[in-house]
């Protein structure tokens, strides 16, 4: 089995991704508890990669908090548009962007194109009590529609298909028994098996 975290603040203030993160990390045992009501600064998420504005998090809600702390940065990049929305995947349309308002700017942003090929990237940063720092990825491959299906999910997920079906579609079982957050939650249960004792 792979090493806990012990009680852990997930560093993100989106209920949604809260949500998903924590029956990830239960469904892996990587937590005893997803500590809720704790504080933190807002982050500035202004470094120009998924891992960086992980780590930005997580260093913060470490900082604030002193608790262990999971926190993943996430970005939908789609080949037609040379990797965008990339790391402003979460403000696409703007710094006022709703999850609607980012798949209808997407959906713009591809009108007459053929090449719909895009993937998730999820990075994901844990800290453990003893401030060692884990990073793990995942990536789900998919293409975007033409346009939103299905009522499931949040962000992007009606918006981006894999095997005739958009995440959207799918329940949320099946969603996390492959999504890229669900990879990369995996991928971090592998890292903090092989984490040398401190």
């Amino acid at each position: 089995m792979s090493r806990g975290l012990g009680r852990v603040v997930v560093a993100s203030k989106n209920p949604d991704k809260v949500a998903e993160l924590e029956s990830l990390l239960v469904r892996y045992r990587l937590v005893e508890e997803v500590i809720r009501g704790r504080e933190w600064p807002d982050v500035v998420e202004d470094a120009p990669t998924l891992t960086g504005n992980a780590l930005l998090k997580a260093r913060q809600v470490w900082e604030s908090t002193g608790f262990p702390v999971v926190a993943d940065d996430t970005g939908l990049e789609v080949r037609a548009l040379d990797g965008a929305p990339g790391v402003l995947t979460a403000r696409y349309a703007g710094p006022d962007a709703t999850y609607r308002s980012n798949r209808e700017a997407l959906l713009t942003a591809l009108i007459g194109i053929e090449d719909r090929r895009a993937c998730f990237r999820t990075v994901v940063v844990a800290i453990t009590a003893a401030g060692q720092t884990v990073l793990a990825e995942g990536v789900l491959e998919g293409e975007i529609t033409w346009a939103a299906r299905g009522s499931g999910g949040f962000g992007y997920d009606p918006v981006f298909e894999m095997q005739g079906r958009t995440l959207a579609e799918m329940s949320p079982d099946e969603k996390e028994q492959i999504s890229h957050r669900a990879r990369a939650v995996a991928a971090l249960a592998d890292a903090l098996r092989n984490l040398p004792e401190n």
